[in-house]
């Protein structure tokens, strides 16, 4: 697993929403900064608690321009539940192939109560407007990930 670093050239891509829309990163980028965070289950409570927080934290991030857009392995249909049972208000994007999160090199091994799998690795990049990588969140608690990033944009 190679994860991307700050300063290297985000991939672009464009994945489906929880609302089966296409969306692109080269359109959220021209809009402002991108926030894409990638997490490895919908409606688990690390990935809730992750989630809520950045709900919460819209307006401020709002007030900065700033796109949030979370990433996951989950299929369109388990994604639209997540947001609506989290009233979530950002889109969550379906990786089901593993695809995105490859390239931005946030999947691979871990382990889990002495088994070793597959999967993605809870880590955040934010993307400037020409498409570079920022920074990239590594070290954080779910519940504080949404002041982490709020610290790092001076809010």
């Amino acid at each position: 697993m190679k994860t991307l670093k700050a300063g290297d050239n985000a991939p672009l891509f464009t994945l489906e929403d929880q609302h089966h829309h296409e969306v692109s990163l080269q359109d959220c980028l021209s809009r402002g900064p991108v926030l894409v965070y990638f997490y490895p289950k919908a409606m688990t409570p690390g990935c809730t608690v992750q989630a809520c927080g950045l709900r919460d934290s819209k307006p401020d991030l709002d007030s900065l321009q700033v796109t949030v857009l979370g990433i996951s392995p989950d299929p369109v249909a388990r994604l639209a539940k997540f947001a609506d049972k989290h009233q979530l208000n950002f889109p969550l994007l379906s990786d089901e192939d593993h695809a995105i999160a490859d390239a931005f090199g946030v999947w691979g091994e871990k382990k889990f109560m002495g088994k070793i799998y597959d999967g993605i690795h809870r880590l955040s990049f934010l993307i400037g407007t020409e498409g570079k990588i920022i920074h990239v969140f590594d070290k954080f608690k779910t519940k504080d990930h949404h002041q982490v990033v709020l610290a790092k944009l001076g809010k």
